[in-house]
């Protein structure tokens, strides 16, 4: 079993070097292909994953393969460092979910919006957190961002730890409709923010902290 697990993961490997867009020290994060609608239909059918996007309900195939890859691989052919990127775990060659970091809806400029959706096998595990720093750190020292920002409902405390983790810090609370359109109900979501001047502090004081090899 070992063994078929190193040749999974080997294979994945030989195919990095093109796509990947960036690696952690357990994470590759790369480019979407056609390819992945099989892992994001998987991803989608989880009502825990789900919980907090869409009620639990299941994305459709159709919709993935019609609107959402089509938009993830265009980020690719519009914007220079942004997009939605696929979390491979380095260990297994694993699909684990992915994360996105791309410049939201009238969003002011060098503004970027981050945010993730993983598997249940990939909670818990410190992997959103590890992504999302690394993201941040490329953001900041290679494409000019001035300003991360993220959003989350307030009840979901597993994404408001991780936004914390990564150095984010509450802004603002706002109401928006419920996902159930038509129950004329209102959902509470926080969003989060890090500028690149704090990020710089951040930086140095946790350098700082550590001890030299």
């Amino acid at each position: 079993m070992r063994h078929e697990r190193m040749r999974v993961a080997w294979q994945y490997r030989k195919g990095w070097a093109m796509q990947a867009f960036l690696e952690t020290r357990r994470l590759v994060l790369r480019r979407f292909s056609v390819a992945d609608a099989d892992n994001l239909v998987s991803l989608d059918a989880d009502p825990d994953v789900m919980r907090f996007v869409s009620g639990g309900i299941p994305t459709p195939r159709e919709e993935i393969e019609n609107d959402y890859l089509p938009a993830f691989l265009g980020y690719y052919r519009r914007y220079e460092g942004y997009g939605f990127w696929a979390v491979i775990e380095k260990a297994t060659g694993e699909f684990l979910g992915w994360f996105h970091f791309r410049p939201g809806k009238d969003a002011a400029p060098g503004e970027v919006e981050l945010g993730y959706r993983l598997r249940k096998s990939a909670w818990g595990r410190g992997y959103a957190t590890e992504g999302s720093r690394a993201l941040i750190r490329k953001g900041f020292t290679e494409f000019g961002v001035q300003r991360v920002v993220a959003e989350a409902m307030a009840v979901n405390q597993a994404s408001r730890r991780v936004m914390e983790k990564a150095g984010l810090t509450l802004v603002r609370t706002f109401r928006q409709p419920s996902l159930h359109p038509g129950d004329g109900a209102q959902l509470e979501v926080v969003e989060y923010a890090l500028d690149k001047n704090d990020w710089h502090l951040q930086d140095r004081a946790s350098a700082a902290s550590c001890p030299p090899s």
